[in-house]
């Protein structure tokens, strides 16, 4: 007489390996999509520092704009190079500021003259390992947008 072969019970060894591999590349991807997550949160934090610093350095210039070229500090911007007192203390200030937001935070401040008058603030930094990423600000000063 010929027993019938027992009935499998509980999973083998290989189906336990397949089943933990797959879980792994599972949270693999999960911890993947996380640093990407965490790392487009920086940039998103950094380029917002940037729209603001820009912004504050405009209204700098809104509140303080005679001398017209006060805050032309040209590329590299050092505030010694800002026109009278009053623009050389926001300039230090805000070039300050640029450097605590900013990784190796560079910024410039143009002046064009004509009517009305221009602005470019421009501000650059280090994202990620040596690539630089920049923003740039135009604002007109003088006739034609309230200003004197």
């Amino acid at each position: 007489m010929q027993h019938a072969p027992a009935p499998q019970a509980g999973s083998t060894l290989i189906e336990s390996v397949v089943a933990a591999l797959v879980v792994a590349i599972g949270l693999l991807g999960v911890i993947a999509l996380h640093l990407e997550a965490l790392r487009a949160t920086r940039t998103a934090l950094v380029r917002t520092q940037a729209v603001v610093l820009a912004a504050d350095l405009a209204d700098r210039i809104r509140a303080h704009p005679a001398p017209a070229q006060a805050y032309d500090c040209g590329v590299g911007c050092t505030a010694g190079d800002g026109g009278d007192a009053q623009a050389i203390a926001d300039l230090e200030d805000w070039l300050d500021a640029v450097a605590a937001r900013l990784p190796r935070g560079v910024a410039s401040v143009l002046f064009a003259a004509g009517v009305p008058a221009r602005y470019d603030i421009e501000l650059s930094w280090a994202e990620g390992g040596s690539e630089r990423v920049g923003y740039r600000l135009e604002m007109a000063v003088g006739a034609g947008n309230g200003v004197p």
